[in-house]
């Protein structure tokens, strides 16, 4: 049984891993420490490059038109009507602390409109140009897709503002022809669930809506529709009472939940009690004991862990991907494409956990209602969460910090002044001797996160008496000033992890990372043998964990072994 598993789980991974494997966390603002709301989203792709989008705020005459490209691809898909006046945005939120995220769950593939002309990530990015609250945003992309066509697969949304976050999920109708020439079947079938204030909830490339309540419009939208065409496609023949969106639009199996879903399980087990019970289902093993939409925490959930849960490897979990041996010499919690590998003719999986290399940028939005919508704050980073780091951008910021400006580097092409580019040459350094290298960048990491939060929480003293002007122009400031700052600093990191680690040794130190950083940057910092030559003393040579010398040893051990 188990290896039937591990075969239909190859299946459908070789599937889902065409498509970006995203993670989006979400948290109310009465399940936090300081009453925001948060959104967190990894956007995980080969092929995306980390860059910092920003759309200033705009007004256009009647008639121009907004050119669509795809987002994954750029792929132009058509023209679509501009409005007369938009909002500015940076990332994935805009100046009214407006928040979306997305993961993709594919879905039903008859379902994809070759004919739509906006897809999911122009969706997001001209939704916050137009839309000041969550439910502003959730109608206008339906309205965006039922009007212009959608171009891309199912996905999941999570949407938020001050006060309210919610999840949507939705879908295309496929292609039918009309008799002439258009789509008969243009737009898309959705629902939206408002999470209850006090819980959490999250997605990870698998469709999560299952039953929702038909007459709560405070808490509950849906397409008119979204029952009759499942009937009508033969996905549904059940009561109305009993639809499941997720069951009739992207039926779950082994490989998108043990892929997927168990991402949100390990966010889930981390904040709350009781989610052991569920193990079987992350695992893949019981897909009928399927976890709830949301779950109250234990303990209010504050920024700080919702950057850190962004970092799992499934530590402490039969998932943990440090303990195996794939892992190395070196406890490495990644395991390179593609999803699965055979053995002997059988099937087995590399875990998918939520940070992971190919990261292109994530973040964790935070907007509060005891602050002006305009300070809502995009906490931004590049490449794998675990071993980089997060900086303050706030929503209102009229400039994007030159170390995360677009047209900066690309997948194609080094820059020296991309945080991109930086932050992947110190990680990928730190895939090579990981227990190590990634434990003194996880101490800059803890330490830059935690002083910027405590610095956020002054903010309305230094602000308070401003006009909103000068206070959009103070928060711009501060916004590229600070990303500047991590950049320099990782900069210096980075000189300080070849020096101690070059060529599998480690040099001994006067201190730590956290003093070589603070001012103690040269090389009086590093052990020396006292004879005024900057001549290393006392390497160490750690050598392999005891998994791996055991291993080598059942497998070359004739060839090995030394002879007395």
């Amino acid at each position: 049984m188990k290896n039937i598993r591990l075969i239909l789980a190859a299946s459908a991974l070789i599937t889902y891993g065409a498509v970006s494997a995203c993670t989006n966390f979400i948290i109310t603002k009465g399940a936090s420490t300081d009453g925001s709301v948060m959104v967190s989203y990894a956007a995980d792709s080969h092929s995306l490059y980390g860059a910092l989008y920003h759309t200033p705020a705009g007004r256009f005459k009647a008639g121009t038109m907004l050119p669509v490209r795809e987002w994954d691809t750029g792929r132009y898909l058509g023209e679509i009507p501009q409005i007369r006046e938009t909002y500015s945005t940076i990332g994935n939120m805009n100046e009214h602390s407006l928040v979306i995220g997305e993961t993709t769950y594919g879905g039903r593939e008859e379902l994809v409109d070759p004919s739509g002309r906006i897809d999911y990530g122009s969706l997001i990015y001209i939704t916050l140009q137009r839309a000041r609250t969550a439910r502003e945003a959730i109608l206008m992309i339906a309205e965006l897709a039922n009007t212009h066509g959608y171009a891309s697969s199912g996905e999941s949304f999570s949407i938020a503002d001050q006060n309210e976050a919610w999840i949507m999920e939705l879908i295309g109708k496929g292609y039918k022809d009309d008799g002439q020439g258009g789509n008969a079947r243009k737009g898309i079938v959705w629902v939206a669930r408002r999470i209850p204030d006090g819980y959490v909830s999250a997605h990870a490339n698998q469709a999560r809506i299952t039953t929702f309540p038909k007459d709560d419009p405070e808490n509950c939208l849906y397409a008119p529709d979204v029952i009759s065409f499942a009937r009508e496609m033969g996905y549904f023949d059940g009561r109305d009472e009993e639809f499941s969106f997720a069951d009739a639009y992207c039926p779950a199996d082994f490989g998108t939940v043990r892929g997927c879903d168990a991402r949100v399980w390990a966010f889930f087990r981390t904040v709350a009690d009781g989610m052991d019970a569920y193990e079987d289902y992350a695992m893949g093993y019981n897909l009928k004991n399927r976890m709830p939409l949301w779950v109250k925490p234990r303990t209010k959930v504050s920024p700080k862990t919702v950057f850190d849960c962004m970092r799992d490897h499934y530590e402490g979990t039969p998932m943990d991907m440090t303990k195996d041996l794939g892992a190395g010499g070196h406890n490495c919690p990644y395991r390179w494409r593609p999803m699965e590998f055979e053995v002997d003719g059988e099937t087995y999986l590399n875990e998918r956990a939520t940070a992971t290399q190919q990261t292109g940028f994530w973040f964790v939005s935070q907007a509060r209602a005891d602050r002006e919508a305009d300070m809502g704050i995009l906490w931004f980073g590049v490449d794998d969460a675990a071993t980089s780091c997060l900086t303050p951008i706030f929503c209102s910021a009229q400039e994007v910090p030159e170390c995360f400006r677009e047209g900066n580097g690309s997948m194609l092409e080094y820059s020296p002044t991309s945080a991109f580019w930086l932050f992947n040459r110190t990680t990928n350094f730190a895939y090579m001797r990981y227990d190590m290298i990634a434990a003194d960048i996880r101490k800059v990491t803890d330490k830059w996160e935690n002083d910027r939060l405590a610095e956020m929480e002054s903010l309305p003293a230094r602000t308070g008496r401003m006009s909103e002007a000068a206070r959009r122009n103070y928060l711009t400031e501060l916004s590229v000033s600070t990303a500047q700052e991590l950049f320099d600093r990782w900069q210096l990191l980075n000189g300080y992890l070849l020096i101690k680690y070059i060529d599998g040794n480690v040099k001994s130190e006067h201190g730590d990372v956290l003093s070589f950083l603070d001012g103690d940057a040269s090389a009086a910092h590093f052990v020396d043998n006292g004879n005024g030559q900057q001549i290393p003393d006392k390497i160490q040579f750690p050598g392999y964990n005891e998994k791996w010398k055991r291993a080598v040893a059942a497998d070359n051990g004739e060839v090995l072994r030394v002879r007395k």
